[in-house]
């Protein structure tokens, strides 16, 4: 592997090199596409066997990315780390995707028609996944996976900090391919650490039929930019909480303290809470002291810091739209539910937004006008994941309308196209 990345790296064909990697990735996924459920699953079980036999190898490589990124920052180090315990949860993962039903091939809706015919859909695999990534290796192991359990063939663009990491786990996974006859080209890694491959990958709309970024801001803008290829992402995630004046006040405390602390740093972590003036004065005191004890900085409107006192500074108009990523909590009061949906419509990112409330007329509107891809009633945020919503794992998260909107798991990489069976039948 170390010595095809060194032909790649000083190779002026930098075009060349990506382009043979979608033809392979098109014959790959056309293989796939007539294997079995069975031989999909045995690669991705005897992955990760590889992965878990191949512990040294990959903790080895990892060690050589981290001597080299000395100078990262420490949050950045951190996901580019492969320990003991994450090598044991890229193997599980992979057996947990196995364990998954197999949408490939599924026949759904067939109704008979006049004419005699019957018309249903079938769902099939998207064909050939571009991904492109940064940090975390075990994004190569995670969504090399889940791409080959429906039926896809995948080219991975990892982050040049984790190349010698990436090339060793994607070496595992088609060790798997191997042991299960499935082409090796079915998963592929870029092994150039050259920046011109991201454009040049992004411009394979003859063998990439859909692009998913998982990255910074930054990173997606310029996939959103620079694609000829659909996308498949979510640009922020300014997440919302509203509190209703007919919740209930310990339900609501509960659920906006959840939805900030949990975890900090995702997409589907609140970054607004917006609570109704009718309520505040019952809930926000109480709230404000749990976040403040648990390092959360408040910034809020006028009324909010009344509420609240010292411990709050005030909120700029850049706040409502920030997705801070870091404990930050913007707070502002409302008057009533069609202010809160204004707001949202105005500040969000059609990521996730929850509104809590006993009123089941004002949690309808809510579910029902509120246009983002997760819509929740008297629960977290932070429940937005592929995971959590059943879906075994996911490959990310769709702010878009067309084809896939939230969690993308397997059904998300796949299409559905019409089936027609009939019995010599033809059109009068």
């Amino acid at each position: 592997m170390a010595a095809t990345a060194k032909i790649v790296d000083e190779t002026a064909d930098l075009a060349g090199y990506m382009r043979g990697l979608g033809e392979g990735a098109r014959v790959a996924a056309r293989e796939l596409s007539r294997s079995g459920t069975a031989a999909r699953n045995r690669a991705l079980t005897a992955s990760a066997e590889a992965i878990q036999a191949g512990r040294a190898e990959l903790l080895a490589a990892n060690r050589r990315d981290l001597d080299a990124g000395r100078d990262l920052e420490s949050a950045l180090a951190d996901r580019l780390e492969l320990t003991e315990a994450r090598i044991e949860a890229m193997a599980l993962g992979l057996e947990e995707i196995a364990a998954l039903p197999d949408p490939v091939g599924e026949v759904t809706d067939v109704r008979s028609r006049p004419t005699g015919i019957q018309v249903g859909r079938m769902r099939v695999p998207l064909g050939v996944v571009g991904i492109i990534y940064e940090s975390r290796p075990n994004v190569t192991a995670d969504a090399g996976g889940l791409c080959l359990k429906a039926g896809n063939a995948v080219i991975l663009r990892g982050g040049s900090e984790a190349i010698h990491s990436n090339r060793a786990i994607a070496a595992c996974v088609r060790a798997g391919l191997a042991e299960a006859g499935l082409p090796a080209d079915a998963v592929q890694v870029v092994e150039t650490t050259d920046r011109r491959a991201v454009g040049e990958l992004l411009r394979l709309d003859e063998f990439v039929d859909v692009i998913v970024p998982r990255g910074g801001k930054g990173l997606i803008e310029r996939v959103m930019t620079e694609s000829r290829i659909p996308v498949i992402k979510h640009l922020d995630g300014i997440c919302h909480v509203f509190i209703d004046e007919r919740a209930d006040p310990e339900k609501a405390v509960r659920v906006a303290y959840n939805a900030k602390t949990q975890r900090y740093g995702t997409c589907c972590t609140m970054e607004t809470l917006l609570v109704d003036r009718a309520i505040a004065p019952e809930v926000l005191p109480p709230l404000a002291e749990r976040y403040l004890e648990a390092g959360v900085e408040l910034r809020g409107c006028p009324a909010t810091m009344q509420l609240v006192g010292g411990g709050c500074e005030a909120a700029t108009p850049e706040d409502w739209d920030t997705e801070y990523l870091a404990p930050i909590l913007a707070i502002r009061v409302v008057d009533g539910l069609d202010e809160a949906m204004d707001h949202i419509a105005t500040h969000g990112s059609a990521h996730t937004d929850s509104i809590v409330t006993e009123d089941h007329s004002r949690a309808q509107r809510f579910l029902r006008e509120v246009d983002s891809s997760s819509v929740m009633v008297n629960a977290s945020t932070r429940f937005a994941d592929g995971f959590e919503y059943g879906l075994g794992a996911e490959i990310g998260i769709s702010t878009d309308k067309l084809h896939a909107r939230g969690p993308v798991g397997l059904e998300g990489l796949t299409s559905q196209k019409f089936i027609v069976l009939g019995d010599g039948h033809i059109r009068q």
